[in-house]
């Protein structure tokens, strides 16, 4: 017994140095100090052995459990040295080599657009201003000439908040902001900014959407003058080539009121799928600010005249790079906001 307890201590020591992972050691445990292992199987002989000879082989093989069990452990450290090692050969770092290099962010389209205006009108002397986009219903309505149960109220479908507040369906109301501030001074300014409308989503609409209004305000102004800013503003946006009409239309807040039309940037008036055969696109609605609305803003309509324009980047960008459908300027598709 005490031969085989030699023969295990030296097939045990000569496996153990042959282990080069957890998985082996695991199972090389399990062979020697495992509870159906080799020396719990020569423990469970001991009745064979003469009883004057069991107390020593006893001692023999606990002291040979004890050496097996620190050379085990010794063996464990070993290995997780070696692969930690490795880990870090692997994992290492060239810091000699260059870096990857970071993806740039990049403004949204809309953002864009909307600073080319704001650029655009700045240059012909147009201060910018920001405006509430929580309105009152006087300053959203009642000051623009529209006052309660105008049916002109019926072309803004609107978002009304708790106290009788609510979502400015337009950057109009910055009109009236705008004279209040300055009067009596002359007045030009441009007002970037959200509207909201409680709208359903299609192709051509959003529920919420980007708006530049434009307002000047002083003595003898004219349609000759609105005529020529929004001349001046399609040619540095759209292209010198550009051929601008005005067309009669309605505000409540400007009389005489006009649709500006561009001639179309795909066909040059030809007709095309873009301007739907006609020619010409819609870039914008302007006319003269109604004497209520002057009056509203603390100027004298009898001595002050002014024009004010209105105009949505998306819906400027849309011309510009012929997209047919608002919806992809807030999808957060990355697929089309990377093209521009």
């Amino acid at each position: 017994m005490n031969r085989e307890l030699e023969n295990t201590r030296h097939a045990a020591t000569e496996e153990l140095a042959e282990v080069r992972d957890l998985t082996a050691l695991d199972q090389w445990k399990v062979k020697y100090l495992g509870r159906k292992g080799k020396l719990s199987s020569l423990m469970n002989r001991l009745s064979e052995i003469p009883p004057g000879e069991r107390p020593a082989f006893g001692r023999e093989a606990n002291s040979l459990k004890q050496d097996l069990t620190a050379a085990c452990q010794v063996r464990l450290e070993e290995i997780r040295e070696a692969l930690e090692a490795e880990k870090l050969v692997r994992e290492r770092v060239d810091t000699t080599l260059p870096g990857r290099p970071l993806t740039g962010g990049n403004l949204h389209l809309a953002t864009k657009t909307l600073e080319k205006i704001i650029d655009i009108f700045t240059r012909m002397g147009f201060q910018v201003l920001e405006s509430p986009e929580v309105e009152t219903d006087d300053f959203n309505f009642t000051f623009l000439n529209m006052p309660q149960d105008h049916p002109a109220r019926e072309m803004w479908d609107t978002f009304y908040l708790e106290g009788g507040n609510l979502l400015r369906t337009h950057t109009s109301p910055g009109q009236i902001h705008a004279m209040r501030r300055f009067h009596p001074n002359p007045v030009r300014v441009i007002l970037p900014g959200k509207c909201y409308r409680y709208e359903a989503v299609t192709a051509r609409s959003e529920f919420m959407f980007h708006q530049v209004e434009g307002l000047a305000i002083g003595e003898s102004i004219t349609m000759a003058d609105l005529k020529g800013v929004l001349i001046s503003f399609a040619r540095q946006m759209f292209g010198e080539e550009r051929q601008v009409r005005l067309r009669g239309s309605y505000f409540p807040f400007t009389e005489p009121s006009v649709e500006v039309d561009m001639d179309c940037i795909l066909c040059r008036g030809e007709g095309c799928r873009l301007c739907k055969e006609t020619g010409w696109l819609e870039v914008a609605g302007a006319g003269m600010v109604h004497p209520a609305v002057l009056a509203s803003g603390n100027y004298d309509p009898g001595k002050y005249t002014g024009f004010a324009f209105g105009m949505g980047s998306e819906r400027t960008a849309m011309l510009i790079h012929q997209i047919d459908d608002i919806r992809y300027f807030f999808g957060n598709d990355l697929r089309f906001l990377r093209q521009f």
